[in-house]
């Protein structure tokens, strides 16, 4: 395991990086500045969708702050660029647990928050005729454990019977029907309700892209080592960013770093840890007579084994998950940071995929096209960390988001930016209250990530 987490340089190409845009490697000048308004440490979901709300809440006329992105490789080469692309948000399971925990009113913010990203991105998209492949569809939960199913039914249950009223757009299939409804072998249940899929890489280089044509200041390559506090008394700028080409003074600094946040601020050490997981395309030759996915999937044979996929308009397919082949050894995917080299145990867990799991696709000969890795921000406690670091005056955070963030992210930069904007506290921004970073969460000893190993049932990860 590693004690200080940052970006290897050589991370894998995932398949959503086999197109890189002309923005990639970009950096806006030669040099740093030497002084900016606020720095923003990431070019991913995050960072990105955050300097998109920022300058989308000037008000006309006005001159918006002069803002850096610093990204230490390639635009979107983190998470974002590595994960499986499914836009889908969680109104029923990971929710049950919040509901027990924080009750159903606090549960519901969340689950709506993150219902709501579906149809936004959606109305976003077309707005901004964004090409990204983004669709909305049906996400299919099957359960292939009937104790696990009847375990997330009763949950499912609860809920609406407590007001969550984001469940309600949840619906269960049991087992009579779930096989023939899913399509996939032994389903014992399903539930089912809107979800899209995505091209994450495209979508974040879009905005990253209108960003700098507004006067955003992109340096690509350039790792920051280290955030101190200005000693000069009469400055304005409350930060000096520290980078391997030199250093910029900021007023405001963001975090939007997820799994490699605690090595610019230790307080979130054992509080987003970094998590490695896996990904793959799956396709099938010319002429295959296997039944076209139109919906995407989470198949779930328990709590900790678990994978997800999304269909794609070219008929392949981006599968995530292989949990059962790498869980076992802590030493391959927990509190590690190297995404140069895939989970070598997981590849063998995507053969003959589509066949083992899917009904009519047999004989389809669907292979494995591409395996890569990625690292994700896991939080403690199973929820993001956004709004200021506790404790330190102009330091934001939007980070933390445990392998889920893409049905988080973008309303949680709109809020954040309102913050940053506007200097006022996270309760003015709408955002779930559960996301707030506090120094209560910071205190906690609380490590869920190992309730989503085998031997422990208790909810974690909500993909």
């Amino acid at each position: 395991m590693q004690s200080k987490h940052l970006p290897v340089p050589n991370g894998m190409t995932s398949f959503w990086r086999t197109e890189p845009h002309a923005l990639d490697s970009h950096r806006s000048t030669e040099l740093l500045p030497n002084e900016c308004d606020i720095v923003i440490i990431g070019a991913g979901y995050a960072g990105a969708s955050l300097a998109h709300h920022i300058l989308s809440q000037i008000s006309p006329g006005s001159q918006p702050p002069s803002i850096v992105i610093l990204e230490a490789r390639q635009a979107c080469s983190g998470a974002t660029g590595r994960n499986g692309g499914h836009m889908k948000p969680d109104i029923y399971n990971g929710i049950a647990g919040l509901a027990n925990e924080h009750g159903v009113e606090a549960a519901a913010e969340v689950a709506a928050f993150e219902a709501k990203h579906v149809s936004y991105l959606k109305d976003f998209v077309a707005k901004e005729n964004i090409d990204c492949d983004y669709s909305v569809t049906e996400a299919i939960d099957v359960q292939l454990s009937q104790d696990h199913s009847a375990r997330l039914k009763d949950g499912y249950e609860n809920l609406i019977e407590n007001g969550c009223e984001p469940t309600n757009k949840a619906t269960y299939i049991g087992k009579e029907e779930a096989e023939q409804f899913s399509g996939v072998k032994g389903a014992q249940g399903c539930f089912t309700y809107e979800a899209g899929h995505i091209w994450p890489y495209k979508f974040v280089l879009h905005l990253l892209k209108k960003a700098v044509a507004r006067g955003v200041n992109l340096q690509t390559h350039t790792p920051v080592s280290e955030i101190t506090k200005c000693t000069d008394s009469a400055s304005t700028h409350s930060w000096t960013v520290n980078t391997a080409r030199g250093l910029t003074s900021a007023k405001k600094v963001v975090l939007a770093t997820n799994a490699y946040t605690s090595s610019l601020a230790p307080q979130y050490k054992e509080k987003i840890i970094p998590v490695r997981g896996t990904c793959c395309r799956i396709i099938s030759p010319p002429g295959t007579l296997a039944p076209k996915l139109t919906k995407t999937y989470t198949l779930r044979w328990n709590n900790w084994h678990y994978d997800y996929l999304i269909p794609r308009a070219d008929g392949s397919i981006v599968v995530g998950g292989a949990r059962p082949a790498f869980i076992d050894n802590l030493d391959s995917w927990y509190n590690i940071s190297d995404d140069s080299r895939v989970l070598e145990p997981a590849v063998r867990y995507w053969d003959n995929y589509m066949q083992r799991n899917f009904v009519g696709w047999e004989t389809s000969h669907a292979y494995t096209d591409r395996v890569w890795t990625g690292i994700m921000g896991y939080s403690s406690d199973g929820l993001p960390h956004v709004g200021h670091v506790p404790g330190q005056k102009d330091q934001y955070i939007l980070a933390g988001f445990t392998g889920h963030g893409m049905p988080q992210i973008f309303l949680a930069a709109e809020g954040l930016a309102t913050m940053i904007l506007n200097d006022v506290d996270y309760g003015h921004t709408r955002l779930p209250r559960l996301f707030e970073s506090t120094s209560t969460r910071l205190e906690s000893s609380q490590n869920k990530i190992f309730a989503g190993t085998p031997g422990d049932e208790k909810p974690q990860a909500r993909l």
